[in-house]
């Protein structure tokens, strides 16, 4: 039987659905831990890009997790209202706004470090398959940027 025209709508056919549907589970296995430490997932990979960077642009920080300056901004007043960055107006700059790390941030690295640990015991996957995934998901990615 010749292929239907509208095999491409059947949800067994999209790249994208296993994306989706792994992206929210994934997270979902990240949330009792970020629970432990007040975080959602979004803050948690900003302040990861914080523990590395210490400070930058918010529009560097957007760059760095693909993430817009309207998606970001309410996750920025959430770590600030923790006391984990501070954020200010460039001096060189007015326009740029700074983020900037603080030792209450930094301090949450120490309770934050087990987390990827206790996350690839939740995965269970083969660390050759997870090293192939991740540079596929990585090369898709650049292909999509």
């Amino acid at each position: 039987m010749p292929n239907n025209k509208y095999d491409s709508l059947k949800l067994e056919n999209q790249l994208c659905f296993p994306l989706y549907v792994c992206s929210k589970e994934v997270i979902r296995k990240y949330k009792p831990f970020l629970d432990e430490l007040d975080l959602t997932y979004t803050q948690y990979i900003a302040m990861m890009v914080m523990w590395e960077k210490k400070e930058l642009t918010v529009k560097e920080l957007g760059s760095c997790l693909y993430l817009d300056s309207g998606t970001l901004t309410p996750v920025l007043k959430k770590l600030e209202e923790k006391n984990y960055i501070i954020r200010n107006r460039s001096k060189e700059d007015e326009r740029n706004l700074i983020v900037s790390i603080t030792k209450t941030g930094e301090a949450l690295k120490e309770r934050a470090v087990q987390i990827p640990g206790k996350l690839t015991s939740c995965v269970n996957m083969e660390q050759e398959d997870a090293g192939q995934l991740y540079k596929l998901l990585y090369k898709l990615l650049d292909k999509l940027t």
